[in-house]
């Protein structure tokens, strides 16, 4: 594999001015922006000082940055992208609905037509609202559960790191600040494969848990039967048991991690693959209590979603064509099959590096990321910079190892060998110190309390 290491591409040494351009842009993004970006998870605090600023364009797995340099990309568009960047059946479709007219003041016929598509796939939900964002429809799934149970309290799954921009999960995290300390009263947390611990909290609370939010399945994999028992847990004590598939959706199963799992929620969320990286996003479930959000019940209204862009019509082509691709060409076997590939390459390298117990690879193959370690077997964020800064010197953009439908094998076997050489610095690192070898700040974890 390291023979193999000249034929990477090497961004700094063919572009001595590599950062030219986006340094100009970062002190004017700085400037016109709080933290110079619209989502925390791609600021600059998230990436070594070596990476990308801004990308200009991108094509399949690959990304260009406004100086010219070419990429793979991992992540995707924080795993929206799942299909690969400007996919033709995609865009197509897309641009021709765009000319028809992007909103209108009445419904349009493409909306029925996205979700009666979302609902062949989804098949354990009677019912479908879009929105744009993933926050919009956990937040309206969390608003359903109070309404159908008349209870406050939310119950979140701790151990997953993030499920809305939104009060009533923000809250309960270290970057609170502005959020009463009523609404984070409201919300109280259990642990991922420990049903004794929300079993917990429903003795402490009794009657007033309105629903459960959790990942199916994130880096760690549920226990055997664990899933059936929060389910039938929740339905014991009054309450619903809502899904968030915003990154297993489209990517553990075309039906979602509940089909996966063979454990249907009552509400599930779903956003991210669902469009290849045109804003659609969707609240999912049972009819009994979707309706509550509509006009055939004597019951109290809810005001459930209604966003002026919610149905924007291209966005929502983009979505049919997607899961058109999804059914007809196996998508989510190719994320694994990718994924394995890259796993069984990554993991060869761990092996002849003896970094067994400091970098692994976690999650399914679909989804695979990265934790890394220091001397002390601790994770590391300065360790984590590092392999970044490595990655990117070899023409990879990584926070992550999750593949696309676009990954070729050559770009899998391209990214291992830059692996490869990241991992032979990773190793001097730990021998030698992480500091020598390290070019400028680590990066931070979003969620903190303090800059």
């Amino acid at each position: 594999m390291a023979s193999l290491q000249n034929n990477l591409y090497m961004p700094g040494s063919e572009h001595p001015n590599i950062h030219s351009a986006s340094q100009a842009l970062r002190r004017k993004a700085h400037e016109l922006i709080p933290g110079g970006a619209h989502t925390y998870a791609k600021g600059d605090d998230q990436f070594p000082e070596c990476a990308p600023a801004f990308i200009e364009r991108g094509k399949g797995c690959h990304a260009w940055d406004v100086d010219g340099n070419e990429f793979i990309e991992y992540g995707m568009g924080l795993r929206a992208v799942t299909l690969g960047h400007a996919f033709e059946p995609v865009v197509q479709a897309a641009s021709r609905q765009m000319q028809l007219g992007a909103n209108f003041t009445r419904p349009a016929r493409v909306e029925v037509e996205a979700a009666g598509e979302f609902l062949k796939i989804i098949e354990g939900a009677d019912m479908v609202k879009f929105a744009k964002n993933g926050s919009d429809v956990t937040t309206a799934a969390v608003k359903l559960a109070r309404a159908f149970t008349n209870r406050e309290m939310i119950a979140i799954c701790g151990d997953q790191p993030f499920f809305s921009t939104d009060d009533w999960f923000i809250a309960k995290g270290e970057m609170n600040a502005g959020i009463p300390r009523r609404i984070a009263d409201l919300t109280v947390q259990f642990h991922y494969n420990d049903l004794a611990s929300l079993v917990a909290l429903f003795d402490r609370y009794p009657g007033q848990i309105a629903c459960a939010v959790m990942e199916a399945e994130a880096a760690t994999q549920p226990k055997p039967g664990y899933l059936k028992q929060v389910k039938e847990l929740c339905e014991e004590r009054g309450a619903l048991l809502i899904f968030d598939e915003m990154i297993t959706g489209f990517r553990w199963h075309l039906g979602g991690a509940q089909k996966f799992h063979g454990v249907v929620p009552h509400l599930s969320a779903f956003g991210k693959g669902l469009a290849n990286g045109f804003a659609v996003s969707a609240l999912a479930g049972k009819r009994e209590i979707m309706r509550l959000g509509g006009l055939d019940h004597d019951q109290p209204r809810v005001f459930l979603l209604s966003t002026t862009h919610g149905a924007e019509t291209h966005a929502l082509a983009a979505a049919i064509a997607t899961m058109h691709v999804y059914t007809e060409q196996g998508v989510v076997d190719v994320l694994w099959q990718q994924g394995e590939s890259l796993r069984k390459l990554v993991d060869q390298s761990i092996q002849e590096n003896r970094l067994g117990g400091y970098f692994e690879l976690l999650g399914r193959p679909c989804n695979l990321i990265f934790a890394t370690r220091d001397q002390n077997h601790e994770r590391s964020q300065p360790f984590r910079t590092l392999f970044m800064q490595e990655m990117i010197r070899r023409g990879v953009i990584a926070p992550s190892f999750v593949v696309s439908f676009s990954h070729s094998d050559a770009d899998i076997h391209r990214t291992a060998e830059a692996v490869h050489g990241a991992l032979v610095t990773y190793r001097k690192a730990l021998d030698e110190g992480v500091d020598k070898y390290l070019e400028g700040r680590s990066v931070k974890p979003v969620d903190r309390r303090f800059n």
